[in-house]
């Protein structure tokens, strides 16, 4: 139930959102209280450049509710979402293993 009311219901992201992008936090100051307690805690994992993939793991939410909150956050100018360049055959091997490397260290 938690899930459902932090992400207002949604299920789907407000823009296209790859599970492979890269999520890197705005802002240099920890959020308030006045965020919820996911927005903190995404916030601050994104001291450190994360994919989606990873965030949604750490955060212990499924990949939809992990990609509404994280493009919520962009809108509000607390995170910068930096999309990979996949082209017509898909995303590219060092991408690729970018990704598997994050996913291997959680």
């Amino acid at each position: 139930m938690r899930m459902y009311t932090v992400s207002r219901g949604r299920t789907a992201p407000r823009t296209k959102l790859a599970m492979e992008a890269l999520v890197s936090s705005a802002t240099t100051e920890q959020l308030g209280l006045s965020y919820i307690r996911e927005y903190r805690v995404i916030s601050e994992l994104c001291r450190q450049i994360r994919s989606v993939a990873e965030i949604s793991a750490l955060l212990g939410t499924p990949l939809g509710v992990a990609r509404v909150l994280i493009t919520d956050m962009e809108s509000e100018g607390l995170v910068r979402i930096h999309h990979p360049q996949i082209d017509e055959r898909g995303p590219g091997p060092d991408l690729l293993e970018r990704v598997l490397g994050g996913l291997n260290s959680l």
